[in-house]
């Protein structure tokens, strides 16, 4: 069953490049359709109006827009990781050439977008209501950090000092 909400990422001309480079980089994915403007459109007859994808089953929906608008850090993605070696995959393959990583496991690649690569569970070491100073302890960790150190911040959360 198709999702009622699919995100739609505004590109002036990448869709189709952004969604070749996103299918590769998360399994079980594909694209899905893609669509062209034809005669008399805001756009060249011909070129890739809209890409469709799905990254693990989630459908996205790209469209080459024009250069109005750009991707902003006010949204993102977030990506589960079940541990170091994904959160290590994901993080160098969305830096890699052009992405730009960033604090406390944030990162935008080389099409602007945002991604969040955090381990599964790490809301709620942050959010450890029944020890509050372990959620703060974890909290001053991760704020040093760039890509997240799963090791290093369980560590930091049961106040074990770093080496």
């Amino acid at each position: 069953m198709r999702p009622k909400i699919i995100p739609n990422l505004w590109f002036d001309t990448e869709a189709e490049a952004a969604a070749d480079f996103y299918v590769s980089v998360f399994p079980s994915s594909r694209v899905t359709g893609v669509t062209r403007y034809p005669e008399g459109a805001p756009r060249e007859a011909g070129m890739v109006m809209t890409v469709e994808w799905e990254l693990d089953g989630q459908p996205f929906v790209g469209i080459n827009g024009g250069p109005d608008f750009s991707f902003s850090e006010a949204v993102s993605f977030q990506i589960d990781c079940a541990d170091q070696e994904e959160v290590d995959r994901y993080w160098e393959l969305l830096t890699a050439d052009g992405g730009e990583p960033g604090p406390c496991g944030w990162l935008k690649d080389k099409f602007g977008l945002s991604w969040q690569v955090v381990p599964t569970g790490m809301d709620a070491m942050l959010g450890d209501g029944a020890d509050p100073e372990r959620a703060q302890r974890a909290m001053a960790a991760m704020l040093k950090m760039g890509k997240l150190d799963i090791a290093a911040l369980h560590r930091a959360a049961d106040g074990v000092p770093a080496a």
